[in-house]
Protein backbone atom coordinates (compact mmCIF):
# COMPACT_ATOMS: atom_id res chain seq x y z
CA UNK A 1 0.00 0.00 0.00
CA UNK A 2 0.87 3.58 -0.86
CA UNK A 3 1.76 5.12 3.21
CA UNK A 4 0.83 8.50 1.41
CA UNK A 5 -2.03 7.64 0.11
CA UNK A 6 -3.93 5.07 2.31
CA UNK A 7 -7.41 5.05 0.87
CA UNK A 8 -6.03 4.66 -2.83
CA UNK A 9 -8.96 2.47 -4.39
CA UNK A 10 -11.94 3.64 -2.05
CA UNK A 11 -14.70 5.70 -2.94
CA UNK A 12 -16.37 8.37 -0.55
CA UNK A 13 -19.29 10.39 -0.36
CA UNK A 14 -19.44 13.53 2.39
CA UNK A 15 -22.67 15.49 2.83
CA UNK A 16 -23.02 18.77 3.26
CA UNK A 17 -19.81 19.05 1.45
CA UNK A 18 -19.62 22.52 0.25
CA UNK A 19 -18.06 24.27 3.29
CA UNK A 20 -16.34 24.02 6.76
CA UNK A 21 -15.90 20.39 8.27
CA UNK A 22 -17.47 18.61 5.36
CA UNK A 23 -15.06 20.41 2.94
CA UNK A 24 -12.10 20.05 5.12
CA UNK A 25 -13.17 15.98 5.07
CA UNK A 26 -13.32 15.62 1.59
CA UNK A 27 -9.80 17.24 0.76
CA UNK A 28 -8.60 14.73 3.86
CA UNK A 29 -9.73 12.36 2.54
CA UNK A 30 -9.10 12.98 -1.15
CA UNK A 31 -5.38 13.28 -0.34
CA UNK A 32 -5.06 9.85 0.91
CA UNK A 33 -6.23 8.72 -2.51
CA UNK A 34 -9.62 8.17 -2.05
CA UNK A 35 -12.11 9.39 -5.42
CA UNK A 36 -14.65 11.48 -3.45
CA UNK A 37 -18.34 12.60 -3.87
CA UNK A 38 -19.55 15.97 -2.63
CA UNK A 39 -23.14 16.63 -2.20
CA UNK A 40 -24.76 19.72 -1.15
CA UNK A 41 -27.50 22.32 -1.64
CA UNK A 42 -24.97 24.87 -2.94
CA UNK A 43 -23.58 23.82 -6.64
CA UNK A 44 -21.24 26.98 -6.50
CA UNK A 45 -20.01 25.93 -3.49
CA UNK A 46 -18.84 22.17 -4.40
CA UNK A 47 -17.55 23.64 -7.59
CA UNK A 48 -14.95 25.67 -5.48
CA UNK A 49 -14.22 22.05 -3.07
CA UNK A 50 -13.77 19.81 -6.06
CA UNK A 51 -11.40 22.60 -7.83
CA UNK A 52 -9.43 22.54 -4.85
CA UNK A 53 -9.51 18.66 -5.01
CA UNK A 54 -8.71 18.39 -7.92
CA UNK A 55 -5.49 21.29 -7.78
CA UNK A 56 -4.19 18.97 -4.92
CA UNK A 57 -4.00 15.88 -6.94
CA UNK A 58 -7.12 14.23 -5.76
CA UNK A 59 -10.36 13.06 -7.71
CA UNK A 60 -13.71 14.97 -7.24
CA UNK A 61 -17.57 14.43 -8.00
CA UNK A 62 -20.14 17.12 -7.78
CA UNK A 63 -23.75 15.40 -6.51
CA UNK A 64 -25.83 18.76 -6.11
CA UNK A 65 -29.23 17.77 -3.90
CA UNK A 66 -30.88 18.05 -0.72
CA UNK A 67 -29.82 15.19 2.25
CA UNK A 68 -34.00 16.15 2.93
CA UNK A 69 -35.07 14.80 -0.22
CA UNK A 70 -35.04 10.74 -1.39
CA UNK A 71 -35.21 11.28 -4.41
CA UNK A 72 -31.48 13.39 -4.34
CA UNK A 73 -30.51 11.22 -2.00
CA UNK A 74 -30.85 8.04 -4.17
CA UNK A 75 -29.61 9.59 -7.25
CA UNK A 76 -26.41 10.85 -5.82
CA UNK A 77 -25.49 7.68 -4.23
CA UNK A 78 -27.04 5.45 -7.06
CA UNK A 79 -24.48 8.12 -9.57
CA UNK A 80 -21.40 7.78 -7.12
CA UNK A 81 -21.66 4.24 -6.89
CA UNK A 82 -22.29 3.84 -10.68
CA UNK A 83 -19.54 5.82 -12.45
CA UNK A 84 -16.85 5.05 -9.64
CA UNK A 85 -17.81 1.18 -9.13
CA UNK A 86 -18.96 1.45 -5.44
CA UNK A 87 -18.91 3.11 -2.51
CA UNK A 88 -16.88 1.99 0.73
CA UNK A 89 -16.97 5.35 2.77
CA UNK A 90 -19.96 7.38 4.00
CA UNK A 91 -19.23 10.80 6.04
CA UNK A 92 -22.82 12.08 7.47
CA UNK A 93 -21.82 15.49 7.93
CA UNK A 94 -24.83 17.44 6.64
CA UNK A 95 -26.55 19.39 9.54
CA UNK A 96 -27.10 22.48 11.56
CA UNK A 97 -28.07 23.99 14.90
CA UNK A 98 -30.22 26.75 16.16
CA UNK A 99 -30.86 27.82 19.47
CA UNK A 100 -34.29 29.23 21.54
CA UNK A 101 -35.44 28.25 25.60
CA UNK A 102 -36.99 25.13 25.61
CA UNK A 103 -40.26 27.16 26.32
CA UNK A 104 -39.96 28.77 23.11
CA UNK A 105 -38.91 25.77 20.90
CA UNK A 106 -41.00 25.23 17.96
CA UNK A 107 -42.77 22.41 17.07
CA UNK A 108 -41.24 23.03 13.56
CA UNK A 109 -37.87 23.76 15.03
CA UNK A 110 -37.58 20.66 16.84
CA UNK A 111 -38.60 18.65 13.38
CA UNK A 112 -36.14 20.68 11.70
CA UNK A 113 -33.22 19.75 14.11
CA UNK A 114 -34.10 15.88 14.15
CA UNK A 115 -34.86 15.94 9.97
CA UNK A 116 -31.66 17.29 9.32
CA UNK A 117 -29.14 16.09 12.19
CA UNK A 118 -30.56 12.77 12.26
CA UNK A 119 -33.10 11.69 9.84
CA UNK A 120 -30.85 12.67 6.92
CA UNK A 121 -28.27 10.47 7.72
CA UNK A 122 -30.33 7.66 8.40
CA UNK A 123 -31.22 8.24 5.11
CA UNK A 124 -27.97 8.24 3.35
CA UNK A 125 -27.07 5.36 5.19
CA UNK A 126 -29.56 3.35 4.32
CA UNK A 127 -28.90 4.13 0.74
CA UNK A 128 -25.24 3.89 0.75
CA UNK A 129 -25.16 0.46 3.21
CA UNK A 130 -26.14 -1.96 0.14
CA UNK A 131 -22.88 -1.10 -1.73
CA UNK A 132 -20.66 -1.73 1.40
CA UNK A 133 -22.47 -4.84 1.76
CA UNK A 134 -21.60 -5.76 -2.07
CA UNK A 135 -17.86 -4.73 -1.34
CA UNK A 136 -17.11 -6.53 1.66
CA UNK A 137 -16.23 -3.30 3.57
CA UNK A 138 -17.09 -0.16 4.63
CA UNK A 139 -17.18 2.67 6.95
CA UNK A 140 -19.42 5.32 8.08
CA UNK A 141 -18.51 8.26 10.09
CA UNK A 142 -21.13 10.89 11.16
CA UNK A 143 -20.26 14.40 12.57
CA UNK A 144 -22.32 14.68 15.60
CA UNK A 145 -21.20 17.45 18.25
CA UNK A 146 -20.21 17.39 22.23
CA UNK A 147 -24.22 18.07 22.47
CA UNK A 148 -24.60 14.39 21.63
CA UNK A 149 -22.75 13.09 24.19
CA UNK A 150 -23.80 16.38 27.05
CA UNK A 151 -25.93 18.07 27.48
CA UNK A 152 -26.88 22.26 26.92
CA UNK A 153 -28.79 25.02 27.82
CA UNK A 154 -31.43 26.61 25.58
CA UNK A 155 -30.39 24.52 22.36
CA UNK A 156 -32.68 21.09 23.36
CA UNK A 157 -33.49 20.13 20.13
CA UNK A 158 -30.04 20.41 18.76
CA UNK A 159 -29.02 18.23 21.79
CA UNK A 160 -31.96 16.30 21.26
CA UNK A 161 -31.08 16.01 17.13
CA UNK A 162 -27.54 14.63 18.23
CA UNK A 163 -28.39 11.98 20.58
CA UNK A 164 -30.17 10.51 18.34
CA UNK A 165 -27.39 10.48 15.72
CA UNK A 166 -24.77 9.28 18.39
CA UNK A 167 -27.63 6.18 19.18
CA UNK A 168 -28.24 5.49 15.80
CA UNK A 169 -24.31 5.17 15.68
CA UNK A 170 -24.09 2.81 18.31
CA UNK A 171 -26.94 0.23 17.77
CA UNK A 172 -25.90 -0.05 13.51
CA UNK A 173 -21.98 -0.47 14.93
CA UNK A 174 -23.26 -3.51 16.75
CA UNK A 175 -25.31 -4.42 14.26
CA UNK A 176 -22.89 -4.44 11.34
CA UNK A 177 -19.78 -5.77 13.38
CA UNK A 178 -19.49 -9.16 11.85
CA UNK A 179 -20.04 -7.23 8.16
CA UNK A 180 -16.01 -5.50 8.66
CA UNK A 181 -18.23 -2.29 8.44
CA UNK A 182 -17.12 0.30 11.17
CA UNK A 183 -19.66 2.97 12.01
CA UNK A 184 -18.70 5.98 14.55
CA UNK A 185 -19.32 9.54 15.22
CA UNK A 186 -17.03 12.37 15.94
CA UNK A 187 -18.00 15.08 18.04
CA UNK A 188 -17.27 18.38 17.93
CA UNK A 189 -16.89 21.44 20.44
CA UNK A 190 -17.30 24.69 19.01
CA UNK A 191 -15.70 25.03 15.43
CA UNK A 192 -14.02 28.18 13.68
CA UNK A 193 -16.95 27.85 11.37
CA UNK A 194 -19.79 29.69 9.05
CA UNK A 195 -22.50 28.36 11.13
CA UNK A 196 -20.81 29.86 14.74
CA UNK A 197 -20.48 33.01 13.01
CA UNK A 198 -24.62 32.80 12.22
CA UNK A 199 -25.43 31.42 15.89
CA UNK A 200 -23.30 34.13 17.26
CA UNK A 201 -25.16 36.79 15.54
CA UNK A 202 -28.18 35.92 16.06
CA UNK A 203 -27.29 35.30 20.24
CA UNK A 204 -25.59 38.85 20.00
CA UNK A 205 -29.15 40.39 18.33
CA UNK A 206 -31.43 38.54 20.90
CA UNK A 207 -29.21 39.27 23.89
CA UNK A 208 -27.62 42.85 22.99
CA UNK A 209 -24.50 41.79 23.84
CA UNK A 210 -21.77 42.33 21.61
CA UNK A 211 -20.43 39.13 19.21
CA UNK A 212 -16.89 38.87 20.74
CA UNK A 213 -18.47 38.57 24.47
CA UNK A 214 -20.23 35.99 23.23
CA UNK A 215 -17.42 34.42 21.21
CA UNK A 216 -15.06 34.02 24.67
CA UNK A 217 -17.80 32.90 26.61
CA UNK A 218 -18.30 29.66 24.73
CA UNK A 219 -14.25 29.74 24.39
CA UNK A 220 -14.29 29.45 27.66
CA UNK A 221 -16.08 26.25 27.19
CA UNK A 222 -13.00 24.24 26.77
CA UNK A 223 -10.09 24.37 29.23
CA UNK A 224 -7.73 25.15 25.89
CA UNK A 225 -9.62 28.51 25.43
CA UNK A 226 -10.35 28.05 21.94
CA UNK A 227 -12.45 27.27 18.79
CA UNK A 228 -11.46 23.80 17.50
CA UNK A 229 -10.92 24.27 13.30
CA UNK A 230 -12.67 22.36 10.78
CA UNK A 231 -9.29 20.88 10.02
CA UNK A 232 -8.93 19.22 13.21
CA UNK A 233 -12.40 17.23 12.99
CA UNK A 234 -11.72 15.95 9.90
CA UNK A 235 -8.16 14.58 10.87
CA UNK A 236 -10.07 12.27 13.06
CA UNK A 237 -12.34 11.27 10.84
CA UNK A 238 -10.04 10.40 8.21
CA UNK A 239 -8.25 8.43 10.73
CA UNK A 240 -11.63 6.28 11.48
CA UNK A 241 -11.58 5.72 7.29
CA UNK A 242 -7.80 4.08 7.35
CA UNK A 243 -7.64 0.75 7.46
CA UNK A 244 -5.68 0.69 10.46
CA UNK A 245 -8.79 2.09 12.35
CA UNK A 246 -10.83 -1.32 11.60
CA UNK A 247 -11.15 -2.06 15.46
CA UNK A 248 -12.69 1.38 16.01
CA UNK A 249 -16.71 1.17 16.50
CA UNK A 250 -19.16 2.23 18.12
CA UNK A 251 -17.09 5.18 19.51
CA UNK A 252 -18.43 8.98 19.72
CA UNK A 253 -14.90 10.61 19.66
CA UNK A 254 -15.14 14.43 21.22
CA UNK A 255 -12.81 16.62 19.66
CA UNK A 256 -13.49 19.44 22.33
CA UNK A 257 -9.97 20.38 23.97
CA UNK A 258 -10.88 18.55 27.45
CA UNK A 259 -14.90 19.48 28.01
CA UNK A 260 -15.94 16.14 29.35
CA UNK A 261 -19.53 15.17 29.04
CA UNK A 262 -21.07 15.39 31.86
Amino acid sequence: MDAARRLKGEVALVTGAGRGIGRAVAIALAREGARVGLMSRTAEELREVARTVREAGGEARELCGDVLVPEDVERAVAELAGQEGGLTILVNNAGTGRSAPFAKTSRALWDEMLALNATSAFAVTQAALPHMLAAGHGRIVSVASIAGIKGYAYISAYCASKHALVGLTRALAVELAAKKITVNAVCPGYVDSAMTDRNLAVMSEKTKRPVEELRREIEALTPQHRLFTPEEVAATVLHLCLPEARGITGQAIAVCGGEMPV
